[in-house]
């Protein structure tokens, strides 16, 4: 009985892994009669699902069938309960049911427990969160010896700087860089990544240094740059969140007196204690009220953004507002 439950926000890698799962098991001649995917619109999904992932495979292959965008592990009917307690555990072995979900499974249900005890695989695809930059490093070295692509760690950490945590824009990315090194025998350089690489996330990090800053024409026409570039305005806030968050707990624990790099990148949640020198200079200027003021507007931006506001008015808004606040804070030291 193989079932799969793949869950997260990490849309792409939920794709890689089902496109894995799906050139494993299915055999392409017989594609057309052992695929079958069920849409979350479809209102008997789960039970024309299981139906199907009871038929053994045509041909050579098994069969693989998967409930897409399920919401089974957030809402789980006696009745859909009780077909799954009867059809799970004899499911036969050449066939496949794969479930996947941006949500995270409800583990209080009863649903979600019995489909956890005889999953084959429950795995989560999570976001690495946009503030985790060492993280983020390391994704991108793992991609670039998955698809033979040799950076050096300077070249690594400017790919994460610009694709942050967007694992689809990382793979493009390193798509093009892979076909440039195939065409050319210039090895890479900072300089030609640059001019290969869209950057994103570097920009936002930068719109964080100019709120910061309490410079309100250049954190504009940074983020107009972003807007232009079509990033998403939920991600620009997630960075921004995540910066000031990161600066925060440093001015904290410089205000409580500690020193040790170590403690410090341990309470920022910073893997690399290297980096808290940097920040530490960031913070030089400010104060722990501002920052610590600074999450509210951040907060109401977020909450505004996902209740259908205008993104470019509201972002431009909360902009000014925090440029204004750090501002004052920088004058008065």
């Amino acid at each position: 009985m193989p079932i799969y439950f793949y869950w997260g926000e990490d849309d792409f890698a939920i794709e890689k892994a089902v496109g894995s799962l799906r050139d494993r098991i299915l055999d392409s001649v017989w594609l057309s009669f052992n695929y079958t995917t069920f849409p979350p619109d479809q209102s008997d999904a789960v039970i024309q699902a299981l139906n199907q992932a009871m038929t053994p495979p045509f041909g050579s292959g098994g069969r693989l069938v998967w409930l897409i965008n399920t919401t089974l592990c957030q809402s789980c009917p006696e009745n859909i309960l009780t077909e799954l307690q009867r059809t799970l555990p004899v499911i036969p072995q050449d066939s496949h049911l794969l479930l996947t979900s941006r949500n995270k499974p409800d583990e209080r249900l009863k649903g979600t427990k019995f489909l956890k005890q005889h999953a084959t695989e429950f795995r989560e695809f999570p976001l690495i969160p946009p503030w985790k930059t060492e993280l983020i490093v390391q994704a991108v070295q793992e991609v670039a010896a998955s698809t033979g692509v040799k950076l050096t760690p300077l070249i690594a950490e400017f790919l994460a700087e610009s694709v942050g945590n967007d694992t689809r824009l990382l793979y493009n990315e390193m798509e093009k860089l892979r076909l440039y090194t195939e065409n050319s025998h210039q090895p890479l350089d900072v300089k030609i990544v640059s001019q290969l690489v869209r950057n994103t996330t570097q920009n936002s990090l930068q719109l964080a240094a100019a709120i910061r800053g309490g410079d309100t024409a250049k954190a504009l026409v940074i983020l107009t740059d972003l807007l232009n570039a079509a990033e998403p305005g939920l991600r620009i806030v997630a960075t921004l969140i995540g910066q000031f968050r990161t600066w925060l707990w440093v001015k904290i624990m410089m205000e409580s007196g500690e020193r040790n790099p170590q403690a410090i990148a341990q309470a920022a949640e910073i893997s690399n204690p290297k980096r808290i020198y940097f920040l530490q200079q960031e913070v030089k200027n400010i104060t722990v009220q501002q920052l610590l003021d600074t999450l509210p507007l951040l907060l109401e931006l977020e909450v505004s953004l996902k209740q259908g506001a205008s993104e470019i008015i509201t972002l431009q808004t909360k902009v000014i507002e925090l440029c204004q606040l750090c501002k004052t804070t920088t004058s008065r030291i």
